[in-house]
């Protein structure tokens, strides 16, 4: 954990020196460019809100590329200094970018509008099992009274969630440029309106399912779970560089040969090794199940975004509702 404070501390030195070097400019009266407006973002969810909200009326970027972990990801001088710069930077929460506050309060006197899409949203406490007690309370360095949960930053998978998060973007956007405000306000209920149409989607796929439990290997699916009565059983907690202990895997081995899961999901942006195991272990299928937390530039040139990142060829569903998919969690149809 020092290592990781001294890390950060030295980036965010270098960023400073970064934002001074290349003379960071400050706003003018409209604070927006001729160019529009300049909006950051960290990942990719929160680059498709914004991009669709911001439309033809300025540049909407994203710090992450595809593949690259949210929770411990390490921004650069070079992100720091275009998150000063923008009009505004957009990200999902302090849960999710664990890192932002400490950027935040290193250029506290830009005048970058900052949004925490999830800021009005009531994330979910994950209490950890026994078993993860236990292996916590042997770990070095672990202290008494310190708690023994999880909060699921995953919000922007739920669909009704989302709304809320476009309209948090909308919001913050209309504060850097009210002169656009009907087009901003326009492109966001458009968005919005697919995003009531995929709930419906979720509704009705959902409503007959026979199995209605579904063992993944990271939990970022607990959101669409609550949402629609279904049970996301967990390998490892949010963090996706967690492995259980060998009692938790037996554990969840007896669980899917007792209730007859025939699947086991891991996420397209982590290792598939603890998935694997066990579904060598209970002889069930392997899939993916994808938190949409980054679509490649090969995919998003080829129309893939939120909603149509999917694979065409596979469009079996498993007895509980979702799509044997091998690309994305955008399964219903």
């Amino acid at each position: 954990m020092m290592l990781n404070r001294l890390k950060m501390t030295g980036i965010l030195s270098a960023a400073a020196f970064f934002l001074v070097g290349c003379g960071a400019s400050e706003s003018s009266e409209t604070g927006i460019s001729e160019d529009g407006i300049k909006v950051v973002t960290t990942f990719y969810p929160m680059y498709d809100f914004a991009k669709n909200v911001v439309g033809d009326n300025g540049e909407v970027s994203v710090l992450l590329d595809a593949g690259q972990e949210s929770h411990g990801y390490e921004p650069t001088p070079q992100d720091i200094a275009a998150i000063a710069e923008a009009d505004v930077f957009i990200y999902n929460s302090d849960e999710m970018e664990t890192w932002v506050p400490s950027v935040l309060e290193s250029i506290g006197s830009s005048d970058v509008i900052v949004v925490e899409a999830a800021e009005n949203i009531a994330l979910f406490e994950m209490v950890e099992d026994a078993a993860a007690e236990e292996e916590h309370d042997e770990e070095e360095g672990h202290e008494e009274g310190e708690d023994a949960h999880n909060v699921d930053p995953h919000v922007w998978l739920d669909p009704v969630y989302a709304q809320e998060e476009v309209d948090a973007i909308l919001s913050g956007v209309l504060e850097a440029d009210e002169a656009n405000k009907e087009s901003y306000e326009a492109n966001a209920a458009v968005f919005n309106e697919k995003l009531a149409k995929l709930d419906a989607s979720y509704q009705t796929a959902f409503e007959t399912a026979e199995n209605r439990t579904f063992v993944v290997q990271h939990a970022a699916f607990g959101y669409i779970a609550r949402r629609y009565e279904l049970t996301e059983v967990a390998v490892s907690d949010v963090s996706s560089d967690a492995e259980p202990n060998p009692a938790k895997l037996a554990e969840l081995q007896r669980f899917m040969i007792d209730n007859q899961i025939t699947t086991v999901y891991y996420s397209d942006s982590a290792s598939s090794k603890t998935a694997q195991t066990l579904a060598e272990a209970t002889g069930a299928a392997l899939e993916v199940l994808s938190p949409l937390e980054g679509i490649t530039d090969e995919d998003q040139e080829a129309g893939k975004d939120y909603f149509e990142k999917s694979d065409p060829v596979t469009e079996e569903r498993n007895s509980n509702g979702l799509h044997r998919c091998t690309a994305s969690f955008v399964l219903l149809r």
